[in-house]
């Protein structure tokens, strides 16, 4: 058995992997970047080693001083975790020569299926279905313009490497083909040091199925049934489920033979995940979907997509069905040990339901949410689990991946699995960021998702239903009246500590009729006007009715004059106004282009005197792993570019202002 492993990752991940090794007795070090030096996961662990500065670049991508740092520590073996280098051979190839275990599939395996190319050339020789596509060398624009066509659009762009959605883009026709491209390029670049695409027909209204499997240095290859991660937005996983709602048991056989069959073909060793499309998604045709339960039928059509080669995201739910700990497989693999069990042996039960909870505003597009943490509180419920790398105190930076943490929830059926999922999103408060928590209870709670009839389009086309915040009135009267009965408390007053006198309560106390006043207060950067009474058990805020719609409230305090309120969820941000410039957002003029978040410039596509039209592509901010393109609010002439590319931004950074003209 290993003795000691560096973990080449961070947060929830890095977490998760030093849970089992210590359980097992094995020693851990964490390597963290500047931005990670008091993070949780380098606490956990037992030793941990400084890498380098806050940019993924410049840290976690360093394949050198990963490897240097496992060596001067004494560490036998890395374990990547995912993303970052997981998948990358080049990486497995270099620890392998250093002497040190790579844990996972070796560099050739991985190049064999951890490429979206490669891997499309081992199924098609194994027979099992493809999406018709492009994974040839030929890289360049021109030459990918020829084959999306011979494809014919709607086409998907795909980053070769990696996964999670980066590096992807929907191309609907020819003349947004250069623009999508070039984008997916950049991103694809930075995510995983690899620019090369490949181009697939787009599956119409697909379901996303994938299997789990694990093999072994002896030949011994298993899976562990399928997962469903067709709940998606811009092509990165939402909601991920085990086992997938409606499948048949005909069509899980077919699927997850396939997946065995893909890993035998090139002797693969550790945990993988092969993925499919299932084409249609739903029983019937689409008039008719809306009236029935989907099905997985044993005829459907369905097609190998992709292998990722490393542990996945949503490893969760199938530890949940099948009580198995695949970190721990994952180790003793690595050690040289059989499987612990065999095809027969490994059996599934219940049903459990991951949901993602990220640091992003659904109002805004899904804008990313960085800052500080001030609370960070989880419910506590049978049959919940969670997996987080922050805590209270903690900060959300601009350079990493934007999630807080993994929500799972396992019960015997799948309602019961949502109830409870939807029940935790309510119950949990984040104070800080904005998260997508009523966003995905409301997606839980959808009809269609419930009943299992989804593709995974479903969310774009019905993102407004699903991203629509709330109404909390309820919940902001009483915030309000908290923040006003509270006046004060953060003032330097006048006090008399030797004896009491009635002046200092605010109780509301006057001769005659209650007060009733008109009070301005920002709710979420806007100013907003309240009536409210005063009595003597202080203000009343018309508008609420109290707290008897809401099934989870709080308050959170995180400075002077300012209540965070937190409603079933959903965040709302109180604060007294301070009138000073800028202070108060009072909607955008159209004269200034600022950075949406903390950043880097990626692109700036207008200069000085450059003339544009509402809707004109301005920059793109690159952060959290995404890109943001800033477009113009209306017509105008460039005045000035106040930024370059390549240039480090913070929220609400000028980037371009406009005059008339």
């Amino acid at each position: 058995m290993l003795r000691k492993i560096l973990i080449a990752n961070r947060g929830e991940i890095a977490r998760r992997i030093i849970r089992t090794a210590r359980r097992m007795g094995i020693a851990t070090v964490a390597v963290y970047s500047d931005a990670d030096a008091t993070s949780l996961f380098v606490r956990d662990a037992d030793e941990a080693v400084h890498i380098g500065p806050s940019p993924a670049t410049e840290s976690y991508l360093r394949a050198d001083r990963i490897i240097a740092a496992a060596k001067a520590t004494g560490a036998e073996a890395i374990h990547p975790g995912y993303g970052f280098l997981a998948e990358n051979a080049d990486f497995a190839e270099a620890a392998t020569k250093a002497g040190l275990k790579f844990i996972g599939p070796s560099a050739e395996a991985m190049r064999a299926l951890g490429g979206k190319a490669a891997a499309k050339d081992v199924a098609i020789k194994a027979g099992v279905p493809v999406v018709p596509g492009y994974q040839g060398g030929k890289q360049d624009a021109a030459s990918l313009a020829v084959e999306a066509k011979k494809i014919g659009y709607p086409v998907m762009i795909k980053a070769v490497a990696g996964g999670g959605g980066r590096g992807m883009r929907l191309v609907p026709s020819e003349a947004e083909l250069a623009e999508l491209l070039a984008s997916a390029q950049r991103e694809a670049e930075g995510a995983f040091g690899d620019p090369r695409v490949l181009i697939e027909k787009v599956v119409e209204r697909p379901r996303h199925i994938e299997v789990q499997v694990f093999g072994d240095a002896h030949g011994n290859v298993v899976h562990m049934f399928e997962r469903d991660c067709t709940l998606q937005r811009r092509n990165q996983k939402v909601i991920e489920e085990a086992p997938a709602p409606g499948m048949s048991e005909a069509l899980r056989m077919k699927m997850c033979g396939a997946a065995v069959k893909l890993a035998k073909a090139v002797g693969y060793e550790g945990a993988g995940t092969v993925e499919f499309l299932v084409e249609g998604g739903l029983s019937g045709a689409p008039s008719v979907a809306h009236q029935q339960p989907a099905q997985l039928a044993g005829d459907a059509r369905w097609y190998f997509i992709e292998m990722n080669t490393r542990l996945q995201v949503e490893h969760p739910v199938t530890e949940e069905i099948t009580g198995l700990d695949l970190v721990e497989w994952q180790l003793r693999v690595a050690s040289g040990e059989v499987l612990p069990l065999a095809q027969s042996d490994i059996e599934m039960s219940g049903h459990a339901i991951e949901a993602r909870l990220c640091a992003e505003d659904p109002g805004k597009g899904f804008l990313p949410s960085v800052g500080p943490i001030h609370a960070f509180d989880t419910p506590e419920i049978d049959g919940l689990r969670i997996e987080s790398g922050v805590e209270a105190g903690d900060h959300v930076s601009p350079y990493y991946d934007s999630m807080v943490a993994k929500l799972i929830t396992s019960a015997p059926d799948r309602e019961a699995a949502a109830d409870l999922l939807v029940q935790a999103l309510k119950e949990t408060a984040v104070a800080g960021p904005v998260t997508n928590q009523s966003f995905l209870a409301a997606l839980l709670s959808d009809g269609d998702v419930r009943a299992g009839r989804m593709d995974t389009g479903l969310i774009g086309r019905d993102i407004e239903r699903f991203s629509a915040r709330p109404d909390l009135a309820n919940a902001v009267a009483l915030g309000v009246a908290t923040l006003l009965q509270n006046v004060g408390d953060d003032a330097e007053e006048l006090t008399f500590p030797d004896r009491a006198t009635p002046w200092g309560a605010r109780d509301g106390f006057q001769l005659g009729a209650p007060r009733v006043e008109r009070r301005r207060l920002t709710v979420n950067g806007v100013l907003a006007e309240f009536e409210v009474e005063w009595d003597a058990q202080g203000p009343i805020v018309t508008g609420g009715n109290g707290a008897s719609d809401i099934a989870a409230y709080s308050e959170h305090r995180p400075g002077p004059g300012r209540l965070l309120v937190i409603a079933d969820g959903a965040q709302t941000d109180l604060s007294l106004p301070v009138y000073d410039a800028g202070s108060v957002s009072d909607g955008n003029t159209g004269d200034t282009v600022r950075a949406p978040i903390n950043g880097k410039v990626a692109r700036v596509f207008v200069s000085e005197g450059h003339v544009v039209a509402k809707g004109d592509r301005i920059a793109v901010v690159e952060a959290m792993k995404m890109e943001h393109v800033l477009h113009a609010v209306r017509d105008g002439t460039i005045a000035k570019v106040a930024v370059r590319e390549g240039q480090q931004v913070t929220q609400g950074t000028l980037m371009v202002s406009l005059v008339e003209g």
